[in-house]
């Protein structure tokens, strides 16, 4: 598939793809991307489920909102988006955004009827705390950081129309807006155990093989502590696993989504 850009409308202060009609999903994503990022959710799902999938704040063409500075502030305006949907929905997050989506499960238990986490981040390690936490105070906020180091550990040298599309995005993110989002990524200490053991709805935390910071070994973790919580493993994929196995994503996706609304 092309990784064009869609059609927007305003939605809650931010901006959203919108398709398909149906019970609701959310569709979050990660730092540096934009709601192009679920093209394969988007046209997989559409005509089953109502979708919306924003750019979060400082991305695509949502505006950069002041006092951005935790992982909680941005949970603070995807709540609103979910809070304006027409009834409770599934949440589906990849990376930044699944922590952002276990956050509003544990906030919103009334408008969260199920969470899908995808290549989330859980109890990072003290050396990979301390190399994103370097990545982050090394943005300036004012000039474009260079996309290739972090394409190499989505993609490794593979150069393929997934790349080339994050690459556009990484070039064209608002520069402050990464900066902030990068770095409540990479400061936050959520989710938290006590987050994930007071989830109610079913949840699915999935991740790729070979994916070397949101690691299977995270996601089996957050699985046994959330009382609904499995843990699913794409063989082969990697961070990029929307993109790059859309298959095996789209697959787990309307099997979760017939469970949660049979």
């Amino acid at each position: 598939m092309t990784w064009t850009t869609r059609p927007r409308s305003e939605h809650a202060g931010l901006v959203a793809v919108r398709a398909g009609t149906g019970r609701p999903v959310l569709l979050l994503h990660g730092v540096g991307l934009r709601a192009e990022a679920w093209g394969a959710q988007l046209d997989a799902l559409a005509s089953h489920y109502q979708l919306t999938a924003p750019d979060m704040p400082g991305h695509g063409l949502s505006p950069l909102d002041a006092g951005l500075e935790t992982l909680s502030d941005y949970a603070d305006r995807m709540g609103h988006i979910l809070q304006s949907l027409n009834s409770p929905a599934v949440i589906v997050g990849h990376s930044m955004g699944a922590m952002i989506a276990v956050e509003l499960a544990t906030r919103f238990p009334q408008l969260v009827e199920g969470l899908v986490a995808l290549n989330a981040v859980f109890e990072r390690s003290s050396e990979a705390s301390s190399a994103v936490c370097s990545r982050a105070s090394a943005l300036d906020g004012e000039t474009s950081a260079d996309p290739s180091p972090t394409l190499e550990r989505w993609f490794g040298t593979d150069q393929t129309p997934q790349r080339e599309a994050c690459h556009t995005w990484l070039s064209e993110v608002s520069p402050m807006g990464y900066k902030l989002a990068y770095t409540a990524f990479a400061q936050s200490q959520k989710p938290s155990r006590s987050d994930l053991s007071g989830i109610r709805c079913p949840a699915v935390f999935m991740t790729g093989q070979l994916e070397p910071n949101s690691t299977p070994a995270m996601a089996e973790t957050m699985a046994e502590i959330c009382p609904g919580g499995r843990a699913q493993i794409v063989e082969g994929a990697a961070h990029m696993m929307p993109m790059t196995h859309p298959g095996d994503v789209n697959t787990a996706l309307f099997q979760f989504l017939k469970e949660v609304w049979q």
